[in-house]
């Protein structure tokens, strides 16, 4: 009974905490999102992202609400272990764990839906947005990896690179 609960509330909560870790990218980075996206993510996320605006302002350039409504999501989704008998600060690790998985993981279906893209349909009307969001992934690996011939390997190096953070993320929490 514990693993279906635990399979509704994360299926609920990787949906929000997708779409307001969605919010915090897009406007760390500044783009503008197609009017459907927007309005699919900021009509998922406000009722949480306005609220916490009033305690935790934007500083920096960056909605700090965002991300924060992220990780409570995480937490209270996290939170479900506590019926299996796990401790408060264990209960905090896995939250932080997984809020760090998401991001991993978020950048990752980023970069694939990019590559389905180029393969597919490099002029749909979403792919300028999925561009734009992974330009600062992959900028920096461009500058180090060349083209081999027309072909782009940017994007498996950064898909690469981030299953090797994912792993050692993992690493890093399997030690406590």
């Amino acid at each position: 009974m514990l693993s279906i609960i635990k399979l509704i509330v994360d299926a609920a909560a990787t949906l929000l905490g997708g779409a307001l870790l969605l919010r915090f990218w897009m406007q760390a980075i500044r783009v503008r999102p197609p009017s459907s996206v927007a309005q699919f993510t900021f009509q998922l996320s406000d009722w949480l992202v306005r609220p916490l605006r009033r305690i935790v302002p934007g500083v920096g350039g960056y909605d700090w609400a965002s991300l924060i409504g992220a990780f409570l999501i995480v937490l209270l989704a996290t939170s479900v272990l506590f019926l299996a008998g796990w401790s408060a600060p264990a209960v905090l690790l896995a939250a932080l764990q997984r809020f760090l998985e998401w991001i991993l993981y978020g950048f990752m279906a980023l970069l694939v839906v990019e590559a389905i893209f180029s393969w597919i349909n490099p002029h749909a009307p979403l792919a300028p947005f999925v561009r734009a969001l992974n330009d600062p992934l992959l900028r920096p690996i461009r500058r180090v990896v060349p083209l081999v011939g027309s072909l782009d390997l940017s994007l498996l190096v950064a898909i690469i690179l981030l299953q090797i953070a994912q792993l050692v993320l993992g690493m890093l929490f399997a030690v406590r």
